[in-house]
């Protein structure tokens, strides 16, 4: 039976011995802890066992892939998970050291119908996970989430027999082989890779060097005490590395990959970054003439270019807004048999018959150079500005406690949607619509919109808000939004604004 954390305190008997698990750590569609103070190797046996109930709960058949990112304690909390899967009667196949989209792609490879992948992601050292699904290739989403939180707090874990082990080399080459296949650049690109010191410095150079990609290296080598920074494709620190190192080599662009692989940030030729939701309109531009007709999933953060840009318009392009969450954005592009999905975080979600609907970064990086193949006079830079210009803020979090965030968050879309159905101007100009699939994002009349969503991780809300017109404009609809926030006396300070 799990224990609460108040029962199991780390350097006591009891922690050797008895399941520790902290609840908040079954988030909405991954799990995340601190180890070894939020869960320790006992719990992580638990969470095997219940992870192994949940597929024979389900009819799963009771096959599993499980991987590992590189940190010092990754094996260790593995292989505490294999031992309860095992001990819930299935069949793991390991794959040993993996990019989490590696381990998606190896529910193909090997026709598994599991994955559990041990990985804190872009997380600092200190945390660890499991990112898991049964229907690839989707991940567990809230509902999942939910229910396996209750088989292993609950204790509902059930021992089955003929549970085995089995080591599966060769898939890290396969996956490899799956991203590249036989392309080779036809124009020269020299890119900086950069890798943190993480996962991906196995990956990403051995990738390029099969385009015929030249390469300047950065943090390269493997080191999971991540020496220079951590690995994390949105924060400042690594992407003004990655803008610092194009400036000094003259590379053409930087891509840069977080600590399990499944995100990507890119910096053109002038040291800018480029979010990636604008790197998601620079993509669907060129998928949409060669695919016309195209739906693109974008989530309710992004920018609205996937629904005003007039390139995308030309070739028949439909834009979806949906919820946040790699979980929820793998759902949607299957569901709607979109051709690709794009979050603001930078998570892509490439499609057949691109790719196989998960977020991989290294599948990114190669339609990225693929993209720069077809358009051989045409630098990263001049694919930026070839956009039609919009000032938008960056993501703002106002406090909001983890208990009332989702209660004060539905009282601010029913006043937000109050206005657009009482015909209230907003920042001087007419509501289109309110989409309140995550939150409520207002669009206005002329494309530019204001967002304000709960945070799945973090005691927040989260805004952001962007305006096709101006700088004015934009912070007028922040103005308008915050207006609306401050009804809500819970809610705190930001931790940035405009």
């Amino acid at each position: 039976m799990t224990k609460p954390l108040s029962e199991v305190t780390p350097n006591s008997w009891s922690f050797l011995r008895d399941a520790m698990i902290r609840p908040t750590g079954f988030r909405e569609y991954d799990a995340r802890w601190k180890y070894p103070e939020e869960i320790n190797l006992p719990g992580m046996t638990a969470l095997g066992l219940g992870l192994g109930t949940q597929m024979h709960r389900r009819g799963i058949a009771p096959v599993i892939a499980v991987g590992n990112d590189y940190r010092d304690y990754s094996l260790a909390i593995k292989n505490a998970l294999i031992l309860g899967l095992m001990q819930a009667g299935i069949q793991v196949k390991d794959i040993g050291p993996a990019l989490s989209p590696m381990a998606y792609f190896a529910q193909f490879h090997l026709d598994v119908p599991a994955v559990a992948m041990v990985t804190a992601s872009h997380n600092p050292n200190g945390w660890t996970g499991v990112k898991m699904g049964f229907d690839r290739p989707l991940t567990h989403g809230p509902d999942e989430m939910a229910e396996l939180r209750d088989i292993v707090l609950n204790g509902e874990g059930v021992a089955r027999p003929d549970g085995s082990y089995e080591f599966v080399d060769g898939v890290k080459e396969a996956y490899i082989d799956d991203l590249v296949g036989d392309f080779r650049m036809s124009r020269p690109l020299k890119v900086v890779c950069a890798t943190g010191n993480g996962t991906a410095s196995a990956f990403a150079p051995e990738i390029f060097a099969r385009m015929g990609v030249e390469i300047v290296p950065s943090h390269n080598e493997l080191d999971y005490t991540f020496p220079n920074y951590n690995p994390n494709p949105e924060a400042m620190e690594m992407l003004h590395d990655m803008a610092d190192t194009v400036k000094a080599s003259g590379a053409d662009f930087a891509l840069g990959f977080d600590g399990d692989g499944d995100r990507c940030g890119v910096v053109d030729d002038e040291g800018e970054e480029i979010f990636a939701d604008k790197v998601g309109v620079i993509m669907a531009r060129d998928l949409s003439k060669l695919y016309p007709g195209s739906t693109f999933v974008a989530d309710v953060k992004s920018t609205g270019l996937f629904a005003a840009d007039p390139e995308l318009r030309k070739h028949g392009a439909k834009a979806d807004y949906w919820k946040t969450g790699h979980s929820h954005m793998k759902r949607r592009v299957k569901e709607i048999g979109a051709l690709a999905g794009f979050e603001k975080s930078g998570h892509y979600f490439l499609a057949e018959p691109i790719g196989r609907g998960y977020d991989c970064g290294m599948r990114v990086a190669v339609e990225i150079c693929k993209l720069m193949d077809r358009n051989p006079d045409m630098s990263m830079s001049d694919l930026r500005k070839a956009l039609p210009r919009t000032w938008s803020t960056p993501t703002m979090s106002p406090y909001a406690a983890d208990t009332e965030k989702y209660a004060i968050l539905e009282r601010l879309v029913e006043k937000l949607v109050a206005k657009h159905a009482a015909g209230d101007s907003f920042a001087g100009r007419a509501i289109k619509e309110v989409v309140t699939v995550n939150g409520a994002r207002v669009i206005l009349d002329n494309g530019s919109w204001g967002l304000v969503r709960a945070s799945s991780n973090t005691p927040n809300l989260v805004v952001v808000c962007e305006s096709s017109e101006s700088e004015a404009e934009m912070r007028a609809i922040f103005a308008e939004i915050d207006a609306v926030i401050r009804t809500e006396p819970a809610v705190g300070d930001y931790d940035q604004t405009i």
